[in-house]
């Protein structure tokens, strides 16, 4: 399989290469509205800057795989997740716990080893917790979109092996209008789940140098539509087998009922509000900020259908809320050796409660975290550059209910880091450093945990090695090496209890080591006129490798034994062992005629991982390989796109997943600038176009919840 994947890229990349971007700068005025995209030979190369990194620089620069959503890509992908947002990106792909619940996979690496920011600074709230949390993040506030790779990720943590997705919004000023105001809305309606979502956003300048900001949005949906049967065939024939089994009939469960369920989704709908304030002061040497935000969602996950006698059925909803302030620093030293200093800081009060059908609350997610970083940026001098700096995390989490697996814990931690570049001439250089301190102790029914070896004290050392050289004008090679130690996450030391949302009695290892890692990356980038190609391959090596895996029962139950709990579900441990990752991604596209005042662009991309643990054992749901390409008609007013997406089946798997059949998904879309002096965008687009039944295997539920069917969308912004 992985030779046809190779093979089919290499082909579809000989005349297509990675979608080209649009990107920002640091520090960035923030865009009252995003436009079409040019064609690409017109396009302004000083817009590709990554911001996410504290030292700006080019994508063509990066030593490692980077994406950017902004402008009309960012309004054409737009969906209530961010996982689902960002699914289409070369090396992502989505958890999928439905509509409402889907995070980032990043190179097969989810859960805590993908860091999901908020600019710059975590999400804080239950997320890696478990598939069925949301990130709490509105795609709607969203400016720009940033996945970030290689040694710049270090800056944010030892623990996001596979990546960094930082989300950049306007809540906290980073420009004085020049009007005096400025004015941003945008509104969306989707078919598929007769979504209906609108934001705006508005900044007054108070003075010369003070902004206020004050921004709300709104998001209603209802039960997903999918294109057919909500099970898998191999499911609805084993529910329609067990309803006719003895005793299966005047029980809690409709087996027939089960396999016949098709074209909506239960469970599904969901609605959602935040508001935020902000106010920043902005001087030609400084930006100093503070704002606060709610966010409040209630939605649904979907059923977790029983197929077999003994199953269990849930069907809650979760309601969350969460209250944030943001301190956002940056004073500009002009020194010679220091040019700015840099502050981000957060602290967030988060809560969800999981509701049965009847009302009753289930149970109950708390918790209370800061996060804060100083960073110093170096004057460039001679080449050189780099950036240093500390960060703070503390949190305190807890579940309280019948889904209590995990018990009360505190994590906190300190990271000191450094990235320096040098250059000169065609060769660049790089390289990254991170010493992280973590303490992690929980308490159960028992008491407290440090007495039955239950807090745990980790000292990370992680670091990283980069080298460029551009080939050609346009054209540039890398080589990236990285060793990194990870520090094991509370779910994965702490657990000990039922888990009804995956479906399983999920136990942990309070002894666990340190996760070590070796990782090796080769990147190409070639930009130039009329054309774009970005590409890379990787290799990590761990040691000491988290994963949960299916065990006897007998493991669990001993485990059980000293609360009395049951043991119902099938019994899943975290386990420490060797495993392997290597993948390829490309991306590139490709100018193919100039029609008049409309280029005609081909871009495409593939992508593909495979994750051994142990001596032969396939890692569970890792995403399936993909190509996609597509063709667009660009100008300055028009923005017209086709295209189709190929995910091959995955038969790689571990004993305790089934595998997943392959799909093809076609979407269209077309951006319009009606207006010459208006920032009003209009852009009509159709996912899924022919209704095809597609299910992510990464998903915990993908048995039981294809995704959308055919979703037609029509999104509007407008920026005064």
């Amino acid at each position: 399989m992985f030779r046809s994947i190779w093979m089919s890229g290499v082909a579809i990349m000989a005349v297509a290469s990675g979608t080209a971007h649009g990107k920002s700068a640091v520090p960035i005025p923030a865009p009252a509205a995003p436009a079409p995209p040019a064609p690409l030979d017109s396009q302004d190369r000083s817009t590709d800057i990554i911001i996410t990194a504290p030292i700006p620089r080019s994508e063509a620069d990066v030593l490692s795989g980077t994406s950017v959503l902004t402008g009309e890509k960012l309004t054409r992908l737009l969906q209530p997740t961010i996982g689902e947002m960002l699914a289409r990106l070369p090396g992502v792909s989505a958890t999928y716990f439905g509509p409402n619940a889907s995070r980032p996979i990043l190179r097969g690496f989810q859960g805590d080893r993908v860091r999901v920011l908020l600019d710059g600074i975590g999400s804080i709230d239950a997320s890696t917790a478990s598939v069925d949390h949301a990130v709490v993040i509105n795609p709607l506030i969203a400016e720009r979109i940033e996945v970030l790779r290689g040694p710049a990720v270090l800056l944010f943590g030892s623990s996001a092996i596979g990546g960094v997705v930082n989300v950049i919004d306007s809540r906290i000023p980073r420009s004085v209008p020049e009007n005096g105001y400025r004015l941003n809305g945008i509104g969306t309606y989707g078919s598929a789940a007769s979504e209906y979502s609108g934001g705006g956003s508005a900044d007054v300048k108070l003075t010369d140098t003070l902004v206020f900001h004050a921004d709300g949005s709104y998001l209603k949906t209802g039960d997903l539509r999918i294109p057919g049967f909500a099970l898998t065939p191999e499911r609805r024939a084993e529910a329609l087998a067990t309803s006719r089994l003895p005793g299966a009939v005047g029980g809690d469960v409709n087996f027939a009922a089960n396999a016949a369920i098709r074209g909506r989704l239960p469970n599904t709908a969901s609605e959602t509000w935040t508001a935020g304030v902000g106010v920043a002061l902005i001087t030609d040497q400084s930006n100093l900020g503070i704002s606060y935000g709610r966010y409040s969602s209630l939605y649904g996950v979907p059923i977790r259908y029983a197929t077999r006698l003994g199953q269990g059925e849930e069907s809650p909803r979760l309601d969350v809320v969460q209250d944030r302030i943001d301190l956002r620093g940056d004073v500009q030293t002009g020194g010679g050796i220091l040019e700015s200093i840099r502050f981000r800081g957060a602290y967030a009060a988060y809560r969800h409660l999981e509701i049965k059908p009847d009302g009753d609350i289930e149970t109950e997610f708390s918790s209370k975290g800061i996060e804060g970083r100083v960073e110093l940026i170096q004057t460039k001098r001679d080449g050189w550059q780099g950036a240093s700096g500390v960060q703070y995390f503390n949190r305190d989490f807890n579940v309280v209910g019948d889904e209590a697996f995990l018990p009360r814990n505190t994590t906190s931690q300190v990271g000191v880091f450094t990235l320096q570049q040098f250059e000169s001439g065609a060769f660049k250089a790089e390289a990254g450093a991170r010493y992280e301190w973590t303490s992690q102790s929980a308490k159960t029914i028992l008491g407290d945990l440090r007495f039955f070896g239950g807090e745990r004290n980790f000292g990370a050392l992680s670091g990283s090695l980069g080298a460029s050289y551009g080939i050609a004008p346009d054209v540039r090679v890398g080589l990236n090496l990285s060793r990194t130690e990870r520090a094991p996450g509370t779910e994965e030391l702490f657990s000990n209890g039922a888990h009804v949302g995956t479906q399983a009695y999920e136990l942990g290892n309070p002894n666990f080591r340190l996760e070590q890692s070796w990782g090796l990356e080769a990147t190409l980038h070639a930009h130039g006129e009329g054309y774009s190609l970005d590409a890379s391959a990787y290799y990590n090596s761990f040691s000491n490798y988290i994963s949960e895996n299916q065990v006897a029962q007998a493991v669990c139950e001993l485990a059980a034994a000293p609360s009395g709990r049951d043991v119902d579900l099938p019994c899943f441990q975290y386990q420490q062992g060797s495993a392997r990752y290597f993948g390829f991604e490309i991306e590139g596209s490709v100018r193919l005629a100039q029609i008049g005042r409309y280029a005609i662009n081909l871009d495409g991309l593939g992508d593909y991982v495979q994750a051994t643990q142990g001596r032969n054992e396939p890692v569970p749901r890792i995403p399936a390989g993909r190509l996609l390409g597509g063709i667009e008609a660009q100008s300055d007013r028009v923005t017209a796109r086709a295209e189709v997406e190929h995910v091959f089946e995955q038969r790689r798997i571990a004993q305790f997943e089934t595998p997943t059949r392959d799909y093809t998904l076609f979407n269209a879309s077309i951006a319009l600038q009606p207006f010459n002096t208006s920032r009003t965008t209009l852009t009509l687009s159709a996912n899924n176009l022919f209704d095809v039944t597609a299910r992510r295997h990464a998903s915990f539920l993908k048995d039981f919840a294809p995704l959308a069917g055919r979703d037609v969308r029509l999104t509007v912004r407008f920026g005064l």
